[in-house]
């Protein structure tokens, strides 16, 4: 077999020096491992597994994409990728525990315990003569690619990918790595890059806008001004995205420990009202503090990552729809003439309703979310035996953040948080002289004539 390497004839070694120069794309580039300098014992054992073997049956193989971007900033990779000139169905027959996924874009997975390797075959461009009867390759007339499944070269699997940074491959054979879209250049000046033309290649796929934003947060990067030139026009198309794929991209963005950068680059380009439309109708409505909730939760969540504390995606979409629920509560609470609990249940179903549209909420995760916001109308009531039934509920210390953050926020729950941190620190002894002294219980009322505004600013 003519391994693709060996059809190349555009090669340049990288020089040793701080900043490598451009080449024309699509020129190889290599870099020695005397210069890139990744250690051999932080590559993954599994994904070097699954190279060697394709590479023992005569396929080229590398690692792939951001596992080698993150190696060469010097941060352990989330996961490892590999490419592979093997199709699919030639290299599924090489693993025991591999199995072929995805119609649009198929992979294989090689399953090793609870880790799992991604082996992608190097894909061409749609033109390519392999796609003459259009049936591995489709796209909609608006651009939009339909299915992905036109095998190619290494060299056009790079110009493939989609920013330079992310298209660089490490090879196992004399550990260099190649480079054909000047990947590590713009890594060592720390640009995110869209490689080819930015508005046919968002066009293609919408969701390169968010990840646009996502590396740039992530990294610390700019995005290139041509890149980022087209987003704004462009960002509709994200409407068109399915709402199961937002919500995986929704949890990259905002629960990776980086959300608060996440956010202000989604800001920048308006696309945030994309995976949040009913929350960022009320980021300028200067009634709620929304975009204060929205930053405080993000801030929260990137430190408790921080940490190596556990997140839920339930807890994060309960807090940023926290306020467009409860406006909607206090509209049936008016309108309605509805029992406060009854009101809180309906204003759930019509923003989990809304919400769906844009971001597909799996049940076990919009099920919890119910009940954590359930517990913002309990938590206030707890007088007599109510506080020690309360405490012991599964979803507690989410409500519990959430009334933090509230406060946080601007809002005035009359020291809500405070009596429950207190409560919770408190011994038996004392526990039962705070629910002796605590006040009466408040029920809400059950109908409000005229809309109240649901917080109490204080002024400095």
């Amino acid at each position: 077999m003519t391994s693709s390497t060996e059809k190349l004839t555009n090669t340049a070694t990288a020089p040793e020096s701080l900043t490598a120069e451009y080449l024309p794309l699509g020129q190889k580039r290599i870099i020695p491992e005397s210069e890139h300098q990744i250690p051999r014992q932080r590559l993954d054992d599994n994904a070097m597994k699954v190279v060697y073997r394709l590479h023992d049956a005569g396929y080229d193989s590398f690692l792939v994409g951001g596992c080698i971007r993150d190696l060469l900033l010097g941060e352990k990779p989330k996961d490892f990728d590999v490419a592979t000139s093997a199709h699919p169905e030639e290299a599924v027959e090489l693993f025991h525990r591999g199995r072929l996924i995805g119609r649009r874009f198929k992979l294989l997975h090689v399953r090793f315990g609870r880790e799992l390797i991604e082996v992608a075959t190097f894909r061409a461009g749609h033109d390519s003569e392999d796609n003459d009867d259009g049936e591995q390759g489709r796209q909609a007339a608006s651009g939009l690619i339909l299915r992905d499944n036109v095998y190619g070269t290494i060299e056009e699997d790079a110009l493939r990918r989609d920013f330079t940074v992310n298209a660089l491959y490490y090879c196992a054979k004399d550990y260099s790595i190649y480079d054909f879209a000047n990947g590590y250049p713009d890594l060592q000046k720390k640009i995110i890059r869209m490689i080819g033309d930015p508005e046919q290649r968002f066009r293609e796929d919408p969701v390169r806008m968010l990840r646009a934003a996502r590396f740039a947060a992530k990294l610390g990067f700019e995005i290139d001004a041509e890149t980022a030139k087209p987003i704004h026009q462009l960002s509709s198309l994200l409407a068109r995205i399915a709402p199961a794929r937002l919500f995986d991209e929704s949890l990259k963005l905002l629960q990776s420990g980086y959300g608060a950068a996440a956010f202000r680059q989604m800001q920048r380009f308006d696309l945030f009202r994309y995976l949040f439309p009913l929350t960022h109708a009320q980021l300028d409505d200067s009634e709620w503090p929304t975009a204060t909730l929205v930053q405080h939760v993000l801030k929260n969540t990137d430190r408790r990552l921080e940490q190596g504390k556990s997140v839920t995606p339930a807890f994060m979409f309960a807090a940023l729809l926290w306020y467009p629920l409860y406006e909607r509560y206090l509209q049936l609470l008016d309108d309605e003439d509805m029992p406060p609990l009854q009101a809180l249940h309906e204003a759930a179903n019509q923003v989990l309703s809304a919400q769906v549209k844009a971001t597909a909420i799996p049940r076990r995760f919009s099920a919890p979310m119910r009940e954590i916001w359930e517990l913002q109308l309990r938590l206030p009531r707890y007088h007599g035996k109510r506080a020690e039934q309360l405490i012991t509920h599964p979803r507690f210390r989410a409500a519990y953040d959430l009334i933090l953050l509230r406060e946080s926020s601007g809002e005035d729950l009359k020291g809500l948080g405070k009596w429950w941190t207190d409560y919770q620190q408190a011994n038996d002894s004392q526990r039962h002289g705070m629910q002796r002294n605590s006040a009466t219980d408040e029920q809400p009322q059950k109908r409000r004539r005229k809309r109240r505004k649901p917080i109490t600013r204080s002024h400095d």
